[in-house]
């Protein structure tokens, strides 16, 4: 059952399926602030100058994140995605995509001690990533899939960003809308229980009353994880996936490389 309180429900079984993805990721993990951090670097004749935050979905630091943040670099945006938890994503109890989690397992009391310890710690760890990264010239930016949403409109409530994205979204409430002051786009799935068309709508609703700056991407006959954790075999939700990082891709380019 839908918890009022919420426009995109806490994660919840939606979020743990999907297909892992092949391929070998290019960056590197290191720690910042002593959180696992992967770092993905673009070609030194493509870079922009520019850097995105990325906050995965309950996958973590996955491979499927990994290429995805590798894609972002490819675009010439380096590019850092912190592990906020710690070792301890629903991948670690679920050892391939077919399997369910443990008997007995608590989901709540998983979601709150992640939640609570990211809530706490991303701030931090974005501005060490500033402070490491940054220069006088650099525009940041953040995306965010799933459990990294709401990571994503907090940004967007400070003057640290220039533009942000998430796609997937859960934890959000109307809170998480109101204070946004910089772009933000919406990437989408038709068919998502924990952001369905009514949620889609009051959200959009929210973003127009505050005369907020946004763009939706809504793709027909996918599913929540479609953009990470798609079925690479179907065409379909192979051109999803892509047409969800090319679109996030551009909305960054035009708000910290454009303008």
């Amino acid at each position: 059952m839908a918890d009022a309180e919420f426009i995109a429900q806490p994660p919840g079984p939606c979020c743990f399926v999907g297909t892992i993805h092949q391929g070998t990721p290019r960056g590197k993990i290191e720690k910042i602030l002593n959180v696992p951090t992967y770092i993905a670097r673009p070609a030194e004749d493509k870079s922009n100058g520019h850097v995105v935050f990325y906050f995965p979905d309950v996958w973590g630091l996955s491979n499927n994140a990994s290429l995805l943040m590798d894609g972002f670099a490819d675009a010439g945006y380096l590019t850092l995605g912190m592990d906020y938890f710690n070792g301890d994503p629903i991948s670690k109890y679920r050892p391939s995509k077919n399997d369910p989690l443990p008997e007995g397992f608590d989901l709540g009391a998983w979601r709150t001690k992640h939640s609570t310890f990211a809530a706490e710690n991303v701030p931090k760890w974005a501005a060490a990533v500033r402070e490491k990264f940054g220069s006088e010239r650099t525009k940041y930016a953040c995306v965010g899939y799933c459990f990294g949403a709401p990571y994503v409109c907090n940004m967007l409530a400070t003057d640290h960003v220039s533009a942000g994205a998430f796609a997937h979204p859960t934890f959000l409430k109307e809170e998480n809308f109101t204070p946004i002051k910089h772009p933000l786009l919406l990437s989408c799935a038709e068919h998502d229980h924990a952001f369905n068309t009514e949620a889609r709508r009051k959200a959009i609703d929210v973003l127009q009353r505050d005369k907020k700056v946004y763009h939706l991407q809504l793709f027909y006959g996918v599913g929540h994880g479609f953009a990470t954790k798609a079925d690479l075999d179907d065409p379909y939700q192979l051109w999803c996936k892509d047409q969800s990082l090319k679109g996030i891709i551009d909305w960054f380019d035009l708000w910290l490389v454009r303008s």
